[in-house]
């Protein structure tokens, strides 16, 4: 087990009342290993801003129980101070979670040499396999190139997700980290455009609803074939779009998931839901997908 594959960031489904509904999270988790490489626990498409320290905690535990030993399990640690993000994996490896994720502090800005600070301490501290997570539009932060070349020289630092959206950006990256480091695919509707550069890793918040869809896709292209990747990447592409484009990334995915036959709950405010017209567009997209799927 590895960072390679598709790994599913895990949505963390809520009750009517905003509670998280854990046996729930357990049963979702529990359905998709297996069908994909890996799954994330504590990432942005969980919401994991909206949770308090105690819920995220739980969620690894839930998690932990129900996928553990069955695939590759990675924890979101991202938090505003060195000390929090600390305090988070320690609990993940309490757990018994495979790896780390992490991004640059977000909100903080922190400068490049604070930044690697950072993640020293954290690798010291912790000594777990790590990916990083590159997306400044989130964090005010980008992951700099003496950053990542400072962190290369340790051998936790093993992956990252890049998710600038900036294709020049993936054509350095691609062309100039070591073999041994797996760049992921963070922006999913330029997946294709990741696989034709070799990259063989993909964290896709969408396989939470069409896990094969998307191991089909990476498979193909990792063989080669990209005919059929462009076919694949065509019938996926208006989902993508939608997801990351409109705004509303996370209620797509939750709506998502209910159309595959797993109700998951509204975001936690201030995140809305969707319109009916935007439910009914979507709708209309997927379900062709999830019935092949079937």
């Amino acid at each position: 087990m590895s960072f390679e594959g598709v790994h599913t960031p895990l949505v963390t489904p809520f009750k009517a009342d905003g509670e998280i509904d854990h046996d729930l999270l357990g049963k979702h988790a529990a359905n998709l290993a297996g069908r994909v490489s890996g799954l994330g626990v504590g990432g942005t498409t969980g919401e994991y801003y909206a949770l308090s320290f105690d819920e995220r905690v739980k969620t690894f535990d839930t998690v932990a129980q129900a996928a553990g030993g069955k695939t590759y399990l990675t924890a979101g640690i991202n938090a505003t101070t060195t000390a929090e993000v600390l305090r988070l994996g320690h609990e993940a490896k309490r757990a018994g979670l495979d790896a780390l994720l992490i991004a640059a502090p977000y909100y903080v800005q922190p400068t490049q040499e604070e930044l690697l600070t950072h993640l020293k301490k954290v690798d010291d501290a912790l000594d777990m396999p790590i990916m990083l997570y590159n997306f400044p539009a989130r964090t005010g932060t980008a992951i700099g190139d003496e950053v990542l070349e400072a962190l290369l020289e340790r051998p936790n630092f093993q992956a990252m997700k890049e998710s600038t959206g900036d294709i020049a950006h993936l054509h350095h990256l691609a062309t100039h980290l070591p073999e041994r480091f797996v760049l992921s695919c963070g922006m999913d509707d330029q997946a294709l455009e990741f696989f034709a550069w070799g990259v063989k890793s993909w964290v896709a918040g969408a396989s939470n609803f069409l896990p094969e869809a998307h191991v089909d896709l990476l498979n193909a292209c990792l063989k080669g074939d990209f005919t059929q990747g462009r076919k694949l990447m065509t019938q996926l592409l208006p989902v993508l779009e939608l997801l990351e484009r409109s705004g509303k990334f996370i209620q797509y995915v939750r709506y998502g998931c209910e159309l595959a036959g797993t109700r998951v709950g509204q975001a936690r405010a201030p995140l809305g839901g969707l319109d009916e017209a935007e439910r009914t567009v979507f709708a209309k997209i997927i379900q062709p997908l999830i019935r092949n799927a079937n």
